[in-house]
């Protein structure tokens, strides 16, 4: 095992801590009670095509499990995607908590906030989706408990310009609803959910005093943002971001966690 972690390829321009990554992860495993929580798409399991073939990187469930079952460690995955689905793609174990649809399911299949009317108008969200969407290819629906995502990474640019500014025109002006955009995707839900609220929720249940959060997508600024001055928040990839350090890909999200673990001696 080397002394080091994938080094940052450059610290976001409004990242004000200039101390290393290594440097950090040091202290932070020093910390009594610790949260280790992580995105899944983009973070633990690369972007691809087909997100029923998204699983995580060789090595990232195992890690992540053993990482979970060090002492004074919790570990948590927050993802928009339901909890059902996180289960079924990542092969974690107990020791992992999955947080789903950006923080509005703790529990599988329970979410706080849908009634009746949701419900209703979460149905005319989908419906209208796959209007739009039709058979333009690279478009496509991705329905959810609370929520449904219109992606377009696979539409040439025209088509998907065009899908996005009829769901703007359509869908958008639906009330109440709550917006989240990602990259090539936006998605709507008829309840609140916050990964920042998530990843504040979960520290507090789990007594933590700092927390390692890593993510990748323009959801996960959220919870950057909420980040204190002991905790450390590392963005994978490319993009503005609100997280004191950068990676570059997946891969060095395990790098950096099997980092974690060897200064916490897991």
């Amino acid at each position: 095992m080397t002394d080091s972690v994938p080094r940052v390829s450059g610290l976001a321009p409004e990242a004000g801590d200039k101390d290393d990554l290594d440097e950090r992860l040091r202290r932070l495993a020093e910390v009594a009670s610790v949260l280790v929580c992580c995105d899944y798409d983009g973070t633990l399991a690369p972007i691809v095509a087909d997100p029923d073939r998204a699983f995580p990187q060789p090595g990232a469930s195992d890690m992540l499990v053993r990482i979970g079952r060090c002492p004074g460690v919790s570990v948590a995955v927050v993802s928009g995607r339901a909890v059902k689905d996180l289960k079924r793609l990542s092969q974690f174990d107990e020791n992992v908590a999955l947080v789903g649809s950006h923080g509005a399911e703790f529990e599988e299949g329970v979410f706080p906030g849908l009634g009746d009317q949701e419900i209703e108008l979460l149905s005319e969200l989908q419906s209208g989706a796959r209007g739009i969407t039709g058979e333009i290819p690279g478009a496509a629906v991705e329905e959810k408990p609370v929520s449904v995502a219109i992606h377009v990474r696979r539409a040439n640019r025209v088509d998907a310009d065009n899908v996005m500014t009829q769901v703007a025109d359509q869908l958008l002006t639906k009330q109440p609803i709550f917006v989240t955009r990602g990259k090539e995707v936006v998605e709507i839900a008829v309840v609140h959910a916050d990964k920042g609220d998530a990843v504040a929720k979960l520290k507090a249940q789990f007594g933590a005093d700092a927390v390692l959060f890593i993510g990748d997508d323009v959801t996960d600024e959220r919870a950057f943002a909420k980040l204190g001055p002991d905790d450390v928040g590392v963005k994978v990839g490319q993009g503005e971001t609100l997280a004191g350090f950068r990676v570059g890909h997946p891969n060095d999200t395990l790098a950096l966690l099997t980092r974690f673990a060897a200064l916490r001696n897991c």
